[in-house]
């Protein structure tokens, strides 16, 4: 049966992941785990050299250009150790991406739009993992602050496998799991791969028959059938629009969870599912 094409936000990611992100996301898990069998104590600093070659790869020089800029400025403003003035930076780079002098500038140094909006979705969520960096460097005293260098922030930002959608590790986390070191385990890794790939596999077909199937995204676009629908169709429509939300994100947040696991990092925890929740407060905080 014919893809209802009509969810912009899955189509994009799982034709981006065809062609070229789930290869680098294979390229990154090599390095991960040559790094933790015989470079144990350099592990973060390869990954982070990977991470920037990846990103010079998919959004070319320039790209890489404005996610260390963005860096720079946020670790500069870090340094006056006040939480409102960190929010303030944040705001005004994120703000920079929507001037439209500067978008049209953007959208010239790519041949398609699709690269354009990779840059967009990159930069914006770097723009969280910078706050997050940068909040927790004004509230840490001058102790804790050695391991709040430039350099780290930047592991902390090029980390692939979180890099274009997420999900969200606040710094604290990262450094933390990062910096420790365990003991290296192919066995072990090797089941979390057979396992954590096959619930992903499962969770994507159940994505693709929702979306070959049910059609959810075409008939909201369309107001007659809306209109003909009974209270219950319509009540029917807006859970499976939610279900298929969760399902699609248990796709997009799973591949990463599953090669942090694999890098010995604790991965945030996956949605919950949106039928057991009462509030969608819930739904968006997790």
């Amino acid at each position: 049966l014919p893809q209802d094409p009509m969810d912009f936000e899955w189509s994009y990611w799982i034709e981006w992941g065809r062609e070229r992100i789930l290869w680098l996301l294979a390229g990154h898990l090599l390095v991960s785990q040559v790094s933790r069998l015989w470079l144990e104590k350099y592990k973060p600093w390869c990954l982070m050299v990977y991470g920037m070659a990846a990103c010079w790869l998919l959004l070319g020089i320039k790209g890489l250009a404005v996610i260390l800029l963005h860096a720079a400025i946020s670790f500069a403003v870090a340094q006056f150790q006040l939480s409102l003035l960190t929010w303030l930076c944040s705001l005004i780079l994120l703000s920079t991406l929507r001037i439209p002098a500067v978008e049209e500038a953007k959208r010239q140094w790519y041949d398609t739009e699709n690269e354009y909006y990779l840059l967009l979705f990159t930069v914006s969520v770097r723009c969280l993992f910078c706050t997050s960096f940068s909040l927790e460097y004004c509230w840490h005293g001058p102790r804790q602050k050695s391991s709040h260098s430039f350099l780290w922030m930047l592991a902390y930002v090029f980390y692939y496998p979180m890099f274009h959608n997420g999900p969200l590790m606040n710094f604290d986390e990262f450094s933390k799991q990062m910096s420790r070191q365990e003991t290296f385990s192919l066995k072990t890794n090797l089941s979390i791969l057979i396992v954590g790939m096959i619930r992903i596999f499962f969770w994507w077909c159940l994505a693709e028959l929702m979306i070959h199937l049910m059609y959810i995204h075409a008939l909201y676009g369309s107001a007659p059938p809306l209109q003909a629908a009974s209270y219950w169709a319509l009540g029917g429509l807006a859970l499976a629009q939610v279900l298929f939300f969760y399902v699609k994100y248990l796709v997009l947040y799973g591949v990463p969870a599953l090669i942090l696991r694999l890098d010995g990092l604790k991965p945030p925890a996956l949605p919950c599912c949106v039928s057991l929740v009462h509030s969608f407060t819930k739904m968006w905080r997790s």
